[in-house]
């Protein structure tokens, strides 16, 4: 599997931006301890966490394509 290191890397990176986003998302629904203003904004946390499942969209279609490219290869070769 030459190539797939770059949108594996992607993958993981991706799951790690949701897992921020989300818990910011979870912190901004909780009230603050300090009596102050919300430390994170919920649309921005909200984008950060669309932003993150996008990118890991895309990461898994260039996976699905190297795997298809690969078994084309296979199939022309014999």
């Amino acid at each position: 599997m030459v190539g797939l290191t770059p949108p594996l890397d992607g993958l993981l990176n991706s799951a790690a931006q949701f897992d921020q986003a989300a818990n910011n998302f979870t912190r901004a629904t909780e009230p603050p301890a300090s009596g102050g203003q919300d430390s994170v904004d919920l649309s921005t946390a909200a984008v950060a966490m669309v932003q993150a499942r996008n990118s890991f969209d895309a990461n898994t279609k260039v996976v699905e394509v190297q795997e298809q490219m690969n078994q084309t290869l296979l199939n022309v070769i014999g």
